[in-house]
């Protein structure tokens, strides 16, 4: 089974591609063109649905299986901050680095050194032009430092609830059983499998 993938971040089709192994996953942009996709709405839902319905229709193939992830990080004492803007914090156009350190320096602007976070993980699935959406949620706290070279986005400043390590610092496979997107993904599977009988 072919599943396409309406994003073309490399972490995120790194890991999409590693915990759906039994699956052929593929960016849309080995497909099509690479085109821009407004973000407007204001739920990661709504944002990984606005993703499926672009790349789905850019496709013209009803009988293809896309899948679009939004997710995020919210800082509680950030009112929430960076949430649906994660991706974009530190401005259109920033990198990864430049996203986490931009939290980074929130968090140390409010004088703390930790303090409570969450990962959502939004993913919208469109089939047969019917459209379906799961959420997953990691829970733990930020540190106002960088920990570990593995992750990408700001997993080396995210500790899990009941570790002490940040994401960057776990195995894989831990990583794999507690994430927000591999929650998701474990939803979204049931319902591709269960549309597809």
């Amino acid at each position: 089974m072919k599943i396409i993938l309406a994003t073309s971040n490399k972490g995120k089709v790194k890991e999409i591609k590693e915990l759906w192994s039994e699956y052929e996953v593929v960016p849309y942009s080995e497909l099509i063109e690479e085109f821009e996709i407004v973000e407007d709405a204001h739920t990661f839902k709504d944002n990984a649905l606005l993703k499926a319905r672009a790349v789905y229709k850019a496709l013209g193939d009803k009988e293809a299986i896309v899948i679009a992830d939004d997710s995020g990080i919210s800082v509680d004492i950030l009112k929430g901050e960076p949430g649906i803007y994660s991706a974009r914090y530190a401005g259109a156009g920033a990198s990864d680095k430049d996203n986490l350190y931009k939290l980074i320096k929130s968090v140390k602007d409010m004088g703390v050194i930790s303090t409570p976070a969450h990962y959502t993980a939004a993913i919208a699935i469109i089939y047969k032009e019917k459209e379906y959406s799961v959420h997953g949620w990691m829970y733990g706290d930020v540190i106002n430092e960088t920990r570990g070279e593995k992750g990408f986005g700001y997993d080396p400043m995210f500790i899990p609830s009941g570790y002490n390590k940040t994401v960057a610092e776990l195995d894989a496979n831990i990583k794999s059983k507690l994430s927000h997107r591999s929650k998701a993904l474990s939803l979204a599977k049931v319902i591709i499998e269960s549309v597809q009988l």
